[in-house]
């Protein structure tokens, strides 16, 4: 397993640990849907090199996006934490973005 696949899993299980404790056990945080943007952002970025084609990226990006509506399914039996529509929008509006930085990057690199 290469250096990026360990960080992208690890990533991953830190974004969701992180979206599921209740909001008292963390810090004060930023704007919510900043977070959700950029986490999704990020883990997008770190995931897309390990796909090639056009048909398997397609999945992990569904799976990222199908996967933001879980976590926000199980927020709702978190403590202090209920489903936000925003929250999958910020999620998706993260997938996006980096996909598309991603698919510039390759196509003028």
């Amino acid at each position: 397993m290469g250096w990026n696949a360990l960080l992208a899993g690890l990533f991953a299980v830190l974004l969701v640990a992180g979206c599921l404790v209740p909001n008292r056990w963390l810090p004060p945080l930023p704007n919510d849907k900043l977070l959700h943007f950029a986490g999704f952002a990020v883990l997008t970025g770190l995931a897309l090199p390990l796909v090639r084609g056009p048909a398997p990226t397609l999945l992990l990006l569904a799976g990222l996006l199908a996967g933001g509506w879980l976590i926000e399914c199980l927020q709702a039996l978190v403590p202090d934490r209920r489903f936000c529509w925003r929250d999958i929008g910020a999620n998706a509006a993260g997938i996006v973005f980096a996909a598309g930085l991603t698919y510039l990057y390759a196509a003028y690199a």
